[in-house]
C-alpha cells in the first residue's frame, strides 16, 4: 500500500486505531480482564497519538514564512514527544487499574471470545505498523517512524496480554491477570521515554546520522581529487529535511565565478545524493592558515568520532 503524503499514512493509522480500540474495549467488557484493559487502554492512546501526528504532519507541511524561514518540520518532534507523553500516562492508568486487582482477583468471563478479538486487533495493529515504517523510512517522516514504532510495541503488548489470559484460563491463577497488566505498563514506560528522549534529540539539533555523515563524506572525496578542500562541516535533521552546511577551501587566486560554480556543483552533488537537504557553502582560499588549521581539527574530530 503506497500514498503519496505522510498525511494519508497518518489517517490509516486512525482508522486502525478506532477499529482495535472497540474490539479491545469490547473484549475487555465481556472478560473483565484488567490485562485486556490495559492493552485497550494503550488502543486509546495510540488514536490520540495518531490524531496529534496528523496535525504535526499538517503544520510539517507548510512552506517556510516570513517567522519560519527553516519551515514548520520541526512540528514533527513535538508530536513524537506528546505521543511518549501520553504512553507513559496510559501507563500510569494501567496501574491504577491492575494494583487494587492485584489486591483482590476476580475470575474472568468468556475468555475465547475476549481472546478472539484481541488477535484481530492485534493482527490489524501489525500490518499498519509495517506499511508505516516502511513508509515513515522512504519518507524520512519522524511521526511516522514514531507511530509505527508505537503500534509494534501495542502489537507485543497485545501478544503477552494473550498468553497470560490464556493462562488463567486455563491455571486459574487469577493473580497472573493484574501481573501481566503491570509488565505490560512497564513496557510501555519504556517505550514512551525512548520517543520522548529521540523527540529531545531532534529538538536540539543533533548531527545527522553515522549513514548520511558518510554520503557527504563521500560527495567530498569526489572534490578533493581536484585539489578541494573542506572544514567547518556542521549537520542536522528537521523532520524530513536535512540541513548541512561547510566552507570549500579553493586555490586563492580563482575568481569569483569559479568559485561560485565549484559552490554549486557540490550543493549540487549533495542534492543529488541526499534529497531534501538544503546545503549551505562558504567560500575560503586554501593559503588561509587559519583555514588549514581548522581543516586538521575538523578531521581529528571525525576520526575520533569514527572510533567511538
Amino acid at each position: 500500500m503506497r500514498f503519496s503524503s505522510a498525511r494519508s499514512y497518518i489517517s490509516l493509522s486512525i482508522a486502525a486505531a478506532v477499529v482495535t480500540m472497540a474490539l479491545k474495549f469490547v473484549a475487555y467488557g465481556l472478560t473483565h480482564s484488567v490485562g485486556l484493559l490495559s492493552d485497550a487502554l494503550e488502543s486509546l492512546v495510540n488514536l490520540a497519538a495518531a490524531l496529534i501526528a496528523f496535525w504535526a504532519l499538517t503544520l510539517a507541511a507548510r512552506p517556510a514564512d516570513e517567522e519560519h524561514r527553516y519551515g514548520h518540520s520541526k512540528a514533527e518532534y513535538f508530536a513524537s514527544g506528546i505521543e511518549g507523553a501520553l504512553i507513559v500516562l496510559a501507563a500510569v492508568s494501567i496501574g491504577f487499574a491492575a494494583v487494587p486487582r492485584l489486591m483482590h482477583p476476580r475470575p474472568l468471563e468468556q475468555v475465547g471470545i475476549g481472546l478472539a478479538l484481541a488477535v484481530v486487533g492485534a493482527a490489524i495493529n501489525g500490518g499498519v505498523a509495517l506499511v508505516l515504517g516502511q513508509a515513515g523510512r522512504g519518507l524520512r517522516s519522524v511521526s511516522l517512524q514514531a507511530d509505527s514504532r508505537h503500534l509494534m510495541t501495542d502489537v507485543w503488548t497485545t501478544c503477552g496480554v494473550l498468553v497470560g489470559v490464556a493462562l488463567v484460563g486455563i491455571t486459574g491463577w487469577l493473580v497472573l491477570d493484574p501481573i501481566i497488566a503491570l509488565l505490560v505498563a512497564a513496557n510501555i514506560v519504556w517505550t514512551g521515554v525512548k520517543l520522548v528522549r529521540e523527540s529531545g534529540l531532534g529538538l536540539m539539533d543533533t548531527a545527522l546520522p553515522v549513514a548520511d555523515q558518510h554520503v557527504i563524506s563521500h560527495v567530498q572525496d569526489s572534490f578533493r581529487e581536484r585539489g578541494i578542500d573542506f572544514h567547518a562541516l556542521r549537520t542536522r535533521r528537521s523532520g524530513s529535511r536535512r540541513f548541512v552546511s561547510m566552507h570549500v577551501l579553493v586555490p586563492g587566486n580563482w575568481t569569483v565565478q569559479q568559485g561560485h560554480d565549484l559552490c554549486e556543483a557540490v550543493e549540487m552533488a549533495l542534492h543529488e545524493a541526499m534529497p531534501e537537504t538544503t546545503v549551505f557553502t562558504h567560500l575560503e582560499p586554501l593559503e588561509d592558515p587559519a583555514a588549514w588549521q581548522d581543516t586538521e581539527l575538523d578531521r581529528q574530530s571525525g576520526d575520533v568520532r569514527s572510533q567511538l
